[in-house]
């Protein structure tokens, strides 16, 4: 398997692993259905960049580190779930 393979299969176990986050989450189950309660159905977008950049000396096969930029809405949403960020 190529790095650049390695990086893509990466990548994607981190976005899965936040979207299972998300949807086996007790938090955002109990704000959908909250919101259900009040007569809505929530389309939930989650949107995700991710950057890889390169470290001077990788260890081993561990994953390059990644860095997440996120708006002020993701923020609020991160922090509506519970969910800390630290800057």
């Amino acid at each position: 398997m190529s790095l650049h393979e390695k990086q893509n299969k990466a990548v994607q176990e981190l976005g899965d692993a936040i979207n299972s986050a998300i949807e086996n989450s007790p938090v955002v189950a109990d704000a959908l259905e909250h919101l259900r309660r009040l007569g809505y159905e929530a389309d939930l977008n989650v949107k995700l960049e991710i950057r890889l950049q390169e470290v001077e000396e990788p260890i081993g096969d561990t994953p390059e580190a990644v860095e997440l930029e996120l708006t002020e809405e993701d923020r609020r949403t991160l922090r509506r779930m519970k969910i800390r960020v630290d800057d």
